[in-house]
């Protein structure tokens, strides 16, 4: 799974980097640990124009009664976006790139209660582009006075030095594969679904981080600094579930 992610770049920088037209005109915070719920930068197209855009983190469906919902949904198996009701409109019109400056997982360790977590990221520290979803969901009332846009993380079993620590991330789109994810005129369910598979092993490089990340109130860049395993678990803190 992905539960949380380092978004530090700014979105004029990812307009730059995605080919965006278009930008957020209200610049989020820098934050190394974005948890679900947070509004998180999305790359999407509107209108035939690639944009940035702010989007609450777990996807809420069109049918959802409550917003809560999206609260179970920040996460999409790629087995099953194309089957399961609550992705299967969105993978077919409503795709997205959730960029990300690198994501956590946590290793359980032998003998060890708490879970050692681990910051991946990109040898060249560029941008992930996690393949993702996003939906509008207009709430109960009938009038559209209420609107929410909202979007998830779509992941894939691990590639091989990933699943030394999980068995799932998140799914990283290259380059080439960006203007037919993108394109809501593309519904090739089939060709779409050959894209969702684990990124090549020299994307990603990780160490091990304190178990501060585990606290969402801790954002700092200091989060990423790499610490030596023993002296990790012996500063305590919150930890959290990989």
């Amino acid at each position: 799974m992905c539960g949380r992610f380092v978004s530090s770049s700014s979105p004029a920088d990812l307009a730059s980097y995605f080919g965006a037209e278009g930008s957020v005109d209200e610049t989020l915070e820098q934050n190394y640990n974005v948890a679900p719920t947070s509004d998180v930068y999305v790359v999407h197209a509107d209108g035939g124009v690639r944009r940035v855009d702010a989007f609450h983190w777990g996807l809420v469906p069109l049918w959802a009664k409550d917003p809560k919902v999206g609260n179970r949904m920040i996460n999409a198996r790629s087995e099953t976006l194309a089957s399961k009701g609550a992705f299967k409109p969105a993978f077919k019109k409503r795709r997205c790139i959730v960029p990300a400056d690198g994501f956590y997982e946590w290793k359980k360790l032998p003998g060890q209660k708490r879970k050692q977590p681990f910051f991946i990221h990109r040898p060249d520290d560029e941008p992930f582009a996690f393949a993702g979803l996003w939906e509008v969901w207009k709430g109960p009332e009938k009038d559209g006075t209420e609107k929410l846009r909202s979007t998830t993380i779509i992941t894939t079993e691990a590639n091989e030095p990933m699943s030394a620590i999980h068995d799932r991330m998140p799914v990283v789109l290259p380059p080439s594969a960006w203007d037919a994810w993108l394109d809501p005129d593309n519904d090739d369910i089939d060709t779409l679904g050959q894209l969702l598979v684990p990124a090549p092993a020299s994307l990603i490089t990780m160490h091990p981080v304190s178990t501060d990340v585990g606290n969402v109130r801790n954002r700092g860049p200091q989060l990423t600094e790499e610490i030596a395993p023993e002296a990790t678990l012996e500063l305590g803190g919150d930890g959290a579930a990989g």
